[in-house]
């Protein structure tokens, strides 16, 4: 049968953020079907803490629930991590579909809906990802808008209309540079960048911001703008290439 899986395939964990157990519940049952196992969250808050302690492979996350609303739980997850998540919506409108794509949703489906099709998303967003994270494995070399890093030579150049530009970065900002390149969605905080990316000896998040501006500004110098970008209160991201 096309649902049994493979001896040793991955069973992948699916967190369901909904606030009517009907809806969930059947949403469990297909899912449980296909082999994946299933977290359940019937507000906001449940889902982050559920998000964090079990790290899910997949969020399903509905718009309409209380404490904490879909765009409040997507906003937080995206600047954890790149977890993929489908937003479940009854408002079939465009606004909310952009709305959802602009923070970082990877899907949505419109309610009502078939449960056939929410697991044919989950496992083609699954399957997405998979495909992704198996050639990042393997990459020597990443392309974001105009900037191009050499990840085995160390090396960053700028593209502007016909002329290349190789900047002189050290050995920290070429870190920083790549760690926010690698999940350009996301927002890292500053410690998160200092554990990843700053010598042993830079213990003080306010050296991340120091490191941060020098890149920018070489970045600058070479006619690349707004990278990277800050957002107030949290910490930093790549910029607006996605």
């Amino acid at each position: 049968m096309h649902n049994e899986a493979e001896p040793n395939a991955k069973q992948f964990v699916i967190l369901i953020a909904e606030d009517e157990p009907e809806i969930a519940d059947i949403i469990r049952a297909y899912l449980t079907k296909h082999r994946m196992k299933t977290l359940y969250a019937e507000n906001g808050r449940k889902a982050l803490l559920l998000h964090k302690t079990h790290k899910p492979d997949l969020v399903l996350l509905d718009v309409q629930m209380p404490e904490l609303d879909g765009w409040q739980v997507l906003s937080e997850v995206r600047h954890r991590c790149n977890t993929p998540v489908i937003m479940l919506t009854s408002m079939d409108q465009d606004i909310d579909k952009l709305m959802g794509l602009r923070i970082g949703a990877d899907d949505y489906v419109v309610k009502p809906f078939n449960p056939a099709e929410v697991v044919a998303r989950v496992q083609a967003v699954l399957r997405r990802t998979e495909s992704i994270n198996s050639q990042a494995q393997h990459l020597t070399k990443l392309t974001m808008g105009n900037i191009e890093i050499d990840l085995e030579n160390y090396q960053v150049t700028a593209v502007q209309k016909d002329e290349r530009y190789t900047l002189n970065l050290t050995l920290t900002e070429f870190k920083l540079l790549v760690h926010l390149a690698r999940n350009p969605k996301r927002v890292y905080n500053r410690e998160e960048l200092m554990i990843a990316c700053l010598p042993e000896g830079e213990t003080l998040e306010r050296t991340v911001d120091s490191h941060i501006s020098k890149l920018r500004k070489k970045l600058e110098a070479v006619s690349v703008q707004g990278i990277p970008v800050g957002v107030r209160g949290v910490g930093y991201k790549f910029g607006s290439y996605e």
